[in-house]
């Protein structure tokens, strides 16, 4: 399976191929990541924990000497004190380096969250989708092709390698069983579980189906309204720190350096005041979007 992973400085195969020479470490260092393994391979990377953990060591090497090396030839060019050089490019190398190996050991459990946000938003419409299917008397089996053939991003790849299964003798149960074991969403494998009892037992698969929608529907519903109560407080926030403060902040200042007749630099302070508000909303921005609830 062939993925690119960002800070990876070569293709996923050739860096595995490479780092080999690292699995005692990787072997050391997978022991502090016991939930390794289990995110592989809900990401589909089909490695173990020590391999993994591998690469990780080799793009930290990786980074750390070509980084070093650079910050080296290039201050030694400007003709700096070569002390100077060790206590600035090592570390930088290092602390570079280091980034990126722990960067790519939390890989698989940002792409399973990422893959979990993207099936979860395309869900409730895939459901009204299946629903409307097996409503108008199209089998389950043509159902799910027409899912995976629509662009639902990857809750289409997901239903894509059921069909995909069952194209080649697997039953639909086996083919949704599996599915559900493999698939990091929670709602998602509620569905798979749910789809598959009504096949089992020979349940109507609409009424089931129904059934699924309307308790997504209240599940978003309730997500809706903590989200609403969440902006509250975010929003009385945003009012102190990014309006009141700033302002009586000033005014405060101004105030005290008459009476004490200290003067300050009023054009840094505001360059201080503005560059504050700039990173404060940038993470309240970052946290109003980490809140809000899969697929609204």
């Amino acid at each position: 399976m062939k993925k690119r992973i960002p800070i990876l400085p070569l293709p996923l195969e050739k860096a595995s191929k490479i780092s080999k020479r690292f699995l005692g470490v990787g072997e050391t260092l997978s022991h502090f990541f016991p939930g390794l393994d289990f995110e592989l391979e809900q990401a589909g990377f089909d490695y173990e924990p020590r391999e993994w953990c591998a690469i990780a060591v080799f793009c930290f090497v990786f980074y750390f000497c070509i980084l070093s090396s650079l910050m080296f030839t290039l201050m030694v060019a400007l003709k700096a004190e070569i002390v100077r050089v060790l206590i600035i490019s090592l570390p930088v190398g290092f602390v570079i380096g280091f980034v990126s190996l722990l960067y790519l050991t939390f890989y698989p459990k940002l792409y399973v969250n990422r893959k979990t946000r993207n099936i979860e938003k395309n869900l409730p419409t895939t459901l009204h989708h299946l629903l409307i299917e097996i409503k108008s008397g199209v089998p389950l089996y043509n159902s799910l092709v027409s899912i995976a053939q629509s662009k639902y991003g990857t809750l289409s790849d997901e239903i894509r390698k059921a069909v995909n299964e069952i194209n080649t003798g697997k039953s639909e149960i086996a083919a949704l069983e599996a599915l559900a074991r493999e698939n990091p969403s929670l709602y998602f494998r509620r569905v798979m579980w749910q789809l598959v009892n009504s096949l089992k037992s020979g349940a109507d698969i609409g009424d089931t189906i129904k059934n699924l929608v309307d308790t997504l529907s209240e599940d978003q519903r309730i997500a809706i309204k903590k989200y609403g109560s969440v902006l509250n407080p975010m929003a009385l926030m945003y009012m102190l720190f990014a309006v009141i403060f700033p302002t009586l902040g000033i005014t405060f200042l101004l105030v005290i350096s008459s009476f004490i007749g200290v003067g300050f630099d009023v054009q840094w302070i505001l360059v201080g005041i503005l560059g504050f508000l700039l990173i404060f909303q940038f993470m309240l921005i970052g946290l109003i979007k980490s809140r809000r609830p899969v697929g609204i």
